[in-house]
C-alpha cells in the first residue's frame, strides 16, 4: 500500500465534488486511517470549475497544501478536459478516472502526453438510472475507491451505508439509491 493517498477532484459547482471529497475522508476515518479533505474554489457559482483534495494514510499527515502532484485525479465533468490542465502533476503511476460514456483512450489525446493509467466511469448514466438525477459525485466516489485502491471495498461502502444512514434518515429510498450507485460504479468503470 502506498504511504499516502493524494487524490485531486476537478468538477464545476453544483456537481458534488467536494461533497464527495470530504465523504471519502470521512469513510477513510471511520477506517482508522488518517484524513484531509478540502476545497479550493475560484468564483463560487453554479457551473464554475472547482477543485478539492484527498490526503489519506495510515500515518499522521504533518502536511497541509494544495496537493502539487497527486496520484489519482478523478474529473467529475468531461468538458474540464479541454479547458483545465487536469493531468498537471500527476503521477504515472497513478491515474485518472474520467465521468464520460466514451472509452478512455477518446481522451488520450487530451491529456498533454500523460502516460499512466485513464479510467473512464459513466457517472451520469449510474446516477440517473439508481437515483433518478444526475449527481455524479456518488458513482465517481466509488469509482475512485475501486482504482486506487485506498481503502477496502467492503469497509468503505459500510462507511458508505452508515454515513448515508445518518444523512437521508427520512429518505430511506435514497440511501438505496446511493447506495446502488457506490456499487455499481465500482463494477462499471472500465481502463
Amino acid at each position: 500500500m502506498r504511504e499516502i493517498f493524494e487524490i485531486r477532484w476537478h468538477g464545476r459547482g453544483g456537481q458534488g465534488a467536494k461533497t464527495a471529497s470530504l465523504l471519502l475522508a470521512d469513510a477513510a476515518f471511520s477506517g482508522g486511517m488518517y484524513v484531509q479533505g478540502f476545497p479550493e474554489y475560484g468564483p463560487e457559482r453554479m457551473g464554475a470549475p472547482i477543485t478539492a483534495y484527498n490526503r489519506i494514510s495510515k500515518n499522521p499527515v504533518r502536511v497541509h497544501s494544495n496537493i502539487y502532484e497527486p496520484d489519482f485525479v478523478v474529473v467529475v465533468d468531461e468538458t474540464l478536459i479541454e479547458s483545465v490542465d487536469v493531468t498537471k502533476g500527476l503521477k504515472e503511476d497513478g491515474a485518472i478516472i474520467i465521468n464520460s460514456s466514451k472509452p478512455a483512450s477518446e481522451f488520450i489525446p487530451f491529456l498533454k502526453g500523460y502516460k499512466g493509467r485513464v479510467f473512464t466511469c459513466d457517472a451520469r448514466k449510474i446516477s440517473e438510472e439508481t437515483l433518478g438525477k444526475n449527481f455524479p459525485n456518488t458513482p465517481m466516489l466509488g469509482s475512485v475507491v475501486k482504482v486506487s485502491e485506498v481503502m477496502e471495498e467492503k469497509a468503505f461502502l459500510k462507511a458508505m451505508e452508515e454515513s448515508f444512514k445518518h444523512k437521508f434518515a427520512s429518505k430511506p429510498e435514497v440511501l438505496k439509491g446511493n447506495m446502488d450507485a457506490l456499487i455499481r460504479s465500482m463494477n462499471e468503470v472500465k481502463e
